[in-house]
């Protein structure tokens, strides 16, 4: 057994900076199966820095105060859609979804991200829709972090953003 109050977590921001409160609860009770992290969003901050999927986790997020607008798209080529959550309200995303959560609202959202199978997903298995400019559109990218950077390349044509 393991207990740990959120005041005695450690803040690590995402590396995009889209984000300033974000508290890796499981990585600090040492959870296997499942990752669940605690964010607290200003108005403009979003979850992650783009629209995503995670081919090797579901995600669930619980939203306990305000409301968070997720951008929803089945396929990189879909229309993306808006569907807000929250207080008190869950959404969740199967592997391969892709989302972006954000609060579009007055005032700050707070809320839990939580995934499985397993405490850190595969970075090889999660694609970010971005514009190519050598494709000339949004296309999926495969996604690394190297030295705390975020590294994509597209899937279509192999173009790697600086």
């Amino acid at each position: 057994m393991k207990k740990v109050a959120l005041d005695e977590i450690r803040n690590e921001p995402n590396p995009l900076q889209v984000h300033e409160v974000r508290k890796p609860v499981s990585k600090v009770l040492g959870t296997e199966d499942f990752a669940m992290n605690y964010f607290e969003l200003d108005e403009g901050e979003s979850f992650s820095g783009g629209l995503h999927t995670h081919h090797d986790q579901e995600e669930v997020f619980y939203i306990q105060e305000g409301t968070a607008t997720f951008e929803i798209r089945d396929e990189v080529d879909d229309e993306t859609t808006e569907v807000e959550v929250g207080p008190d309200a869950a959404i969740r995303f199967a592997p391969g979804e892709f989302q972006q959560g954000s609060n579009e609202g007055d005032g700050e959202v707070v809320g839990l991200a939580l995934g499985a199978p397993g405490a850190m997903h595969d970075w090889d298995d999660i694609e970010s829709i971005v514009y190519c400019p050598e494709c000339g559109e949004e296309t999926g990218h495969d996604l690394a972090l190297e030295d705390g950077r975020f590294e994509m390349t597209c899937g279509e044509c192999g173009y790697e953003h600086a």
